[in-house]
């Protein structure tokens, strides 16, 4: 997680929301990073998840993820959720839970869908204070002061 917390930090940097992500194989070696790219990029799919399964498909020669766990500061949208679900993603570790847009469990449960041809193991709550802390100060910084709110991500 201290990896992805590095990769959010990054991201917010560029001026993009701070999620940060690895993908691990089951050896423990990082084979897969990435981090919001929708600013940089100009390209609405570019979630840190995106871009760590992608990079990993890339490292590892393949699309089928088996025996590697996704660690990511932020629970997935229903775009990346059906992502990590398709890339055959064997665990997720989230840090904060999305109680607005979250599709692993807190709104929504794609991953873990009865309906689904593979289901993720999803470990939640890992370092959630730190997680949630990167993107409270920075939504913090980008809201007017009329409209700063604590945010989802508070507690």
């Amino acid at each position: 997680m201290g990896q992805a917390l590095d990769l959010a930090a990054a991201a917010a940097r560029d001026g993009d929301v701070p999620v940060g992500a690895v993908v691990v194989s089951a050896e423990g070696e990082v084979v897969g990073a990435g981090r919001n790219l929708r600013e940089v990029d100009g390209d609405p799919t570019a979630h840190a998840e995106i871009v760590a399964l992608r990079d990993a498909a890339r490292r590892l020669g393949t699309w089928r993820l088996e025996d590697c766990t996704l660690v990511v500061t932020l629970e997935p949208c229903p775009m990346c959720a059906g992502a990590v679900m398709l890339s055959r993603i064997s665990r997720l570790v989230l840090g904060a839970w999305d109680p607005k847009l979250g599709a692993t469990g807190s709104v929504w449960d794609i991953v873990r869908d009865r309906r689904a041809t593979h289901r993720v193991e999803v470990i939640a709550g890992v370092r959630a204070t730190e997680c949630s802390q990167v993107l409270l100060e920075f939504f913090a910084a980008h809201r007017s002061p009329t409209t700063r709110e604590a945010g989802p991500w508070a507690g």
